[in-house]
């Protein structure tokens, strides 16, 4: 889907925000870059929209290299999320949504559809907001907004850059909520740039942590869990292990009540890491006990205590 081929970013000083970047996004994944302050993880995003033009090297978007796109084709097919919001304060909050389906010129009965239908998706009544203007929302609601503007003309590919970083943490895991949510539904390529690791664990599918401008380490959040693969990385998630019994990620449930139809079913005494292995593939898990059916553990659940314990210097119980 998304391809960096021997990448490089030069900037006039001479400094180097990316080296030689080879990496792959797979269609319909949640990928996040992360890195401390200069890693070159924002840079990475910009140069798939062209924001930022890449110094040596290709970028391919479905077989096709990005210089090859005209501009305004390639960045109305890529939906681009900032921490800054940027919604226009004298529209109302549908034309702001609506900006990119004019420019590609839906017609009125299409676009008003799809305001409204993008609106319920996130919670926001369309009767109710749809004639507000930013000024008449919270941070959360217009970052909501910010997001589904992004979704208005169906594009393939998403880019959010740090776009929940300037929340109060409560709004903020509402969004992260709503916005795996939407994934499920859509299945969108969204490319998500992040400096806070728990919710790199939470989002993403694959991770790509970056240092200095170059990849430390990519994988699935089990795979930063369960196998960091030096002491930057070890340091940058927490810890390598951590200590953390079964039951403590499990919620109860009577039988049959609440389960996905592809539900795993596994027994208390399975060993955390092989859980997290089974939740690579497994939205979430049945687990039993003399058996009978105890309770659930989902996906995002688990990390996010897991994640939650590495901050605090835990250790994975063996």
């Amino acid at each position: 889907m998304i391809r960096f081929e021997q990448v490089s970013k030069q900037f006039p000083s001479g400094t180097f925000a990316v080296k030689s970047l080879d990496l792959e996004i797979k269609k319909g994944e949640f990928f996040v870059l992360i890195g401390p302050s200069g890693s070159g993880k924002t840079t990475t995003l910009k140069m798939i929209n062209r924001l930022i033009e890449l110094s040596i090297g290709w970028v391919w978007i479905n077989g096709k290299k990005i210089s090859d796109y005209d501009i305004n084709e390639l960045r109305w097919n890529i939906g681009y999320v900032l921490q800054q919001i940027a919604l226009f304060p004298h529209m109302t909050i549908a034309e702001n949504i609506a900006v990119v389906p004019e420019l590609k010129n839906w017609d009125k009965d299409k676009i008003a559809g799809r305001v409204d239908e993008l609106l319920n998706m996130v919670g926001l009544d369309p009767i109710e907001y749809r004639n507000r203007k930013p000024s008449e929302l919270s941070g959360g609601q217009q970052q909501r907004i910010g997001v589904i503007r992004a979704l208005a003309a169906d594009p393939e590919i998403i880019l959010m850059d740090e776009p929940f970083s300037a929340l109060d943490p409560f709004s903020r895991e509402k969004l992260q909520d709503d916005l795996l949510e939407i994934q499920r539904k859509l299945k969108k390529t969204i490319v998500f740039v992040t400096h806070d690791m728990q919710e790199a664990l939470k989002l993403g599918d694959r991770i790509c942590l970056m240092k200095d401008g170059e990849i430390v380490q990519v994988g699935s959040p089990h795979e930063f869990l369960s196998n960091p693969v030096n002491d930057f990385v070890r340091e940058f998630v927490g810890s390598r292990k951590f200590s953390i019994q079964l039951n403590e990620l499990i919620t109860p449930v009577s039988a049959g009540e609440g389960f996905l139809s592809d539900t795993k079913t596994i027994s208390l005494s399975t060993p955390v890491d092989e859980l997290l292995e089974l939740l690579e593939s497994f939205e979430q898990i049945a687990v039993e006990e003399n058996g009978e059916v105890i309770g659930i553990i989902n996906r995002q659940n688990a990390v996010k205590v897991m994640s939650q314990y590495l901050r605090k210097g835990g250790q994975i119980h063996e």
